[in-house]
């Protein structure tokens, strides 16, 4: 990478503008299936500032999505730039920049990240150095689970806004992740038919749905056991993991019903029926033991992917990050679901995940420094620079 223009570059992010930014956006309330208002502002900052808006409705008319492109004019890869708007259902915090540290809800989940994508497409602009191909900023709403399902970002695949490669500002400072698992999110109903009962007047022969509830949670943990033999030197391995057994309403009712919650998650791309087929005949399997009816919502939050290391995107990538840091990063997996296994999946393109390093997210006392803000914004107007220009 030139370092003259490397330099040209990281200098003239505008830590200033950048916070303006960022707390433009956190000031506004945006829990997941509302984010119409900060969709509306991120709008009307992009135009302000000269940018050509769309609003695709992407399925969601409640809050459209918001696209801008920046041409080169010139043939060229495009990067993505993609982030979500929305936010955990918690009580909102406002926002506050205090001792170079940013604060409120969304700080590090993820307008900030938001909030530099837009800081690294005014750097290429206004310097002028982007002489090839273009970069694409997608931002949307329904990310966050359980309230939200992804269906804004498929659609926006689905209508074509998709890019020859993506970033993501999740807060995920090091490593750099070339490979993740699938997750599914299971619920599983046990039913028996007739009303709760008191134990000692229980009919001969009542179905357990309780003790077919806990025989099931056995094996699916002897299934998470069996499944570690399926492993990658990055993402991990394969696991089922049960985080909720609930069943009776008092110590000495027969219960009716049993639910038992978790997740499975996986680390072949392309195995998802394979997989719920496998967890549904552990389910089929119990229930008819114990003689109770079953139901299974087996929800895919997204597939495993795994990007090639000399992919163009992360050689660009590395260069960025050692341009301002002087180093890459290490490789390594990425430990949650994030959007980025939708792109892989669907769109079929390079996802990489990198963000501020920050803390709280999911919490109300998210929070992430200024400093990191702007450095991000820098590796990703580097990266834009190096991934465009082929």
């Amino acid at each position: 990478m030139d370092r003259q223009l490397a330099t040209t570059l990281t200098a003239a992010v505008n830590p200033e503008r950048l916070a303006r930014t960022a707390l433009a956006l956190i000031a506004i309330p945006s829990p997941t299936r509302s984010a119409g208002a900060v969709a509306d502002e991120l709008a009307r900052l992009l135009a302000a500032d000269g940018f050509a808006v769309e609003r695709p409705v992407a399925d969601w008319p409640e809050a459209p999505a918001v696209v801008t492109r920046l041409h080169s004019g010139q043939p060229g890869r495009t990067l993505q730039f993609d982030g979500h708007l929305d936010t955990v259902h918690l009580p909102f915090v406002p926002p506050k920049l205090e001792g170079g540290v940013l604060y409120g809800s969304g700080a590090s989940d993820m307008k900030g990240g938001v909030a530099a994508f837009v800081e690294a497409l005014r750097v290429l602009r206004d310097t002028g150095a982007l002489s090839a191909g273009q970069v694409l900023l997608t931002t949307h709403d329904h990310h966050e689970g359980p309230w939200g399902d992804r269906r804004q970002l498929k659609a926006l695949i689905r209508d074509g806004y998709v890019g020859d490669g993506v970033l993501l500002p999740e807060y995920l400072a090091t490593p750099l992740p070339v490979a993740g698992r699938g997750q599914a999110i299971f619920a599983v109903r046990l039913t028996r038919p007739g009303e709760p009962v008191h134990e000692v007047l229980q009919a001969p022969g009542t179905p357990q749905v309780l003790l077919a509830g806990a025989e099931l949670a056995l094996r699916l943990r002897a299934l998470d056991i069996e499944l570690k033999v399926h492993q990658h030197p990055y993402a991990g391995a394969d696991s089922c993991f049960v985080g909720h057994l609930a069943s009776g309403e008092i110590y000495n009712q027969v219960p009716v019903e049993c639910m038992l919650k978790g997740t499975r998650r996986w680390i072949e791309a392309g195995t998802v029926e394979a997989v719920r087929a496998e967890f549904a005949a552990v389910v089929a399997e119990v229930a008819a033991q114990h003689g109770v009816p079953w139901q299974l919502d087996f929800s895919v939050s997204g597939d495993a992917f795994v990007v090639a290391a000399e992919d163009p995107l992360v050689r660009a990538f590395q260069a960025a990050h050692q341009a301002v840091s002087g180093a890459g990063l290490p490789l390594g997996g990425k430990p949650f679901m994030d959007d980025g296994n939708t792109f892989a999946a669907l769109a079929g393109i390079p996802a990489l995940t990198h963000g501020p390093a920050a803390t709280g997210a999911h919490t109300l006392d998210e929070r992430v420094s200024l400093e990191e803000l702007v450095r991000v914004a820098r590796v990703y107007a580097l990266c834009a620079l190096a991934y465009c220009n082929p």
